[in-house]
């Protein structure tokens, strides 16, 4: 591991975690069969297992993301968020192998702010920003911003007052 300021630069390949570049800061914890390369995870993380974290993604300190999680390029996440099992960012709102292979497609980044929850099996679509101290009902598709201390549900989501 090289230091890079007060993160550390990890890179580990075995049969069980494949880690490439990653910076992380003091007590982080990896879990088994993850594939995190070129990214940043901040102070006292967890990272589950089977989670799949790309180039240029930012996890903030004191996260929890759960196994079967994959965040992609062009998400940030901030500090004190809890994302649950399975959950999926989208960061192109109009996939198409033919964009793939031109290379032509567009990163829309996503933002989820401070002290949020994102429930089990929700999906983030691209340009989305989920609001500080929201919460994201498991099993939502996010399709428009969360505001501050909301709480969305549903397919779509949508705002719920209970």
């Amino acid at each position: 591991m090289k230091k890079d300021g007060a993160m550390k630069i990890l890179n580990v390949k075995t049969a069980k975690k494949n880690i490439r570049a990653v910076k992380v800061g003091k007590d982080v914890k990896i879990f088994d069969f993850v594939n995190l390369y070129e990214c940043s995870i901040g102070d006292r993380t967890q990272i589950g297992a089977f989670v799949e974290i790309q180039k240029g993604a930012k996890i903030g300190k004191r996260c929890r993301i759960q196994s079967h999680t994959f965040i992609c390029e062009g998400v940030t996440i901030e500090d004190e968020v809890f994302i649950g099992h399975g959950v999926i960012f989208i960061n192109d709102k109009k996939p198409s192998v033919k964009k793939t292979l031109a290379k032509t497609w567009t990163l829309e980044s996503i933002l989820v702010k401070n002290g949020s929850t994102i429930g089990s099996g929700a999906v983030i679509m691209a340009g989305i920003t989920v609001g500080r101290g929201a919460f994201v009902g498991a099993g939502a598709v996010v399709t428009k911003d969360v505001a501050d201390r909301g709480t969305v549900v549903g397919v779509p989501a949508r705002p719920h007052r209970g």
